[in-house]
């Protein structure tokens, strides 16, 4: 099957040297004693890609993500371990990479073709759709050292996909540039899933990762920590992100079988959580527009100093549609002792598209979690919004509209003339 990845027991170490010296010795004498130590960035891992699957890999920077990359696109070599590919691999590492400076644009492209394993008359027919892709006009025919930052990118990326490959590896290269060229790229990733192309991407952009990939890895200090569903990959490395010096990462399992994550230094916690109606019951189904009530409970377990609540909504994708919280409504609460209890109660319309969502809860210090998490907890309540009442409409939000229809003959019908 084209396209297929198979990676087992890979590692990659770099050798590391006491002194300028050690280094020297230790090529002059082979045989002497070993004068380096071994510094792992990857350990033991171990996964597999099917033809056609979309996988996005996810870490704190000097995780190793980019030289797991660079291993499975050729570029640099494993220390242990074993990489299988079949098919056509097209990589976007890093930004340019293999550009030289002096060469123009067009000169690059063919050059950067070849290495791809196409030949002089493919790269020919391919230049024109490389360069109405791209869209840097007649700096095509200028030095790639004239080019900015996005140009450059650009142009990298309307070269590797020219051609549909089996695989496609990027890097976080696409971060780079306007937002229109970042839609165009992404539009032309899923167009090559759609057709049958493998993905690995690397990206921060939850985004990304949550609507193009079938699966996510997350590496954390060279290993694999986790994989999965995108968006539960996500939900934990993001509670990783904010618990960095702490070990208050945890999972459940739900009964719906949607993973939940919590995080937090437990100082304050989240007691009880409701989606109350108009009549205080509590629900789970909820009409278009109908007014409810987030009735949020929290117990204070240690003194607190600062304490902002906060609740983000979010559809069956992730992808977060309404969030705010006391401080930016500058109503924190402030010297709190062990023992207190705070009740929250959020009251706002249902203006959303039917479908399914999901409501998490942060209690933190600040405006962010990532300061001082005291707890995060997602699907803290998981709702389904119905439309019975309304007129039918597509969307993620109900915005009530009032039209207004002004109808009339032409000024040249009125007087009688043809039109």
């Amino acid at each position: 099957m084209m396209g297929k990845i198979t990676v087992k027991g890979l590692g990659k170490a770099y050798k590391t040297y006491n002194g300028r010296w050690a280094r020297l010795a230790e090529w002059v004498l082979p045989f002497s004693r070993q004068r380096h130590q071994l510094h792992w960035v990857l350990q033991d891992i171990d996964f597999q890609l099917a033809a056609g699957e979309a996988v996005g890999i996810v870490g704190v920077n000097g995780a190793g993500k980019s030289t797991l990359l660079k291993m499975i696109a050729g570029t640099t070599q494993s220390t242990t371990g074993s990489i299988d590919i079949q098919g056509r691999v097209a990589a976007l590492l890093e930004l340019g990479m293999g550009f030289h400076p002096d060469f123009t644009g067009r000169q690059n492209a063919i050059m950067a073709g070849q290495l791809q394993g196409l030949k002089a008359e493919e790269i020919e027919a391919l230049m024109p759709a490389i360069e109405a892709f791209a869209e840097i006009g007649e700096y095509i025919d200028q030095p790639v050292r004239t080019y900015s930052s996005g140009m450059q990118m650009r142009l990298a990326f309307s070269v590797a996909t020219a051609s549909r490959p089996d695989v496609l590896i990027v890097d976080e290269a696409l971060s780079v540039g306007d937002a229109y060229f970042q839609h165009k790229s992404f539009e032309r990733i899923r167009e090559f899933r759609r057709a049958g192309t493998t993905l690995l991407i690397v990206s921060h952009d939850r985004y990304a990762i949550q609507t193009i990939c079938d699966r996510a890895i997350l590496l954390n200090r060279g290993r694999l920590e986790m994989q999965g569903n995108p968006v539960e990959v996500m939900d934990f490395y993001n509670a990783m992100m904010a618990e960095r010096d702490r070990s208050t990462v945890r999972q459940e399992r739900l009964a719906d079988g949607k993973l939940r994550t919590i995080s937090g230094t437990g100082q304050a916690s989240v007691a009880e959580v409701r989606l109350l109606d108009d009549e205080g019951k509590e629900v789970d189904v909820v009409e278009v527009g109908a007014q409810v009530t987030l009735e949020v409970r929290v117990a204070i377990n240690s003194e607190v100093p600062r304490l902002v609540m906060g609740y983000l909504i979010t559809d069956k994708l992730g992808h977060a549609v309404f969030g705010i919280n006391t401080h930016r409504l500058n109503k924190p609460q402030t010297d709190l002792r062990a023992g207190e209890d705070l009740v929250y109660r959020w009251r706002f319309a249902m203006d959303l598209g039917k479908g399914n969502y999901a409501i998490s809860i942060s209690l933190s210090r600040v405006d962010s979690h990532l300061d001082t998490n005291y707890e995060w907890r997602d699907y803290s309540v998981i709702f389904h919004v119905v439309n019975t009442h309304r007129p039918d409409f597509v969307g993620c939000a109900f915005l009530e509209p009032e039209v207004a229809i002004v109808r009339s003959l032409g000024s040249a019908s009125k007087d009688g003339i043809a039109a």
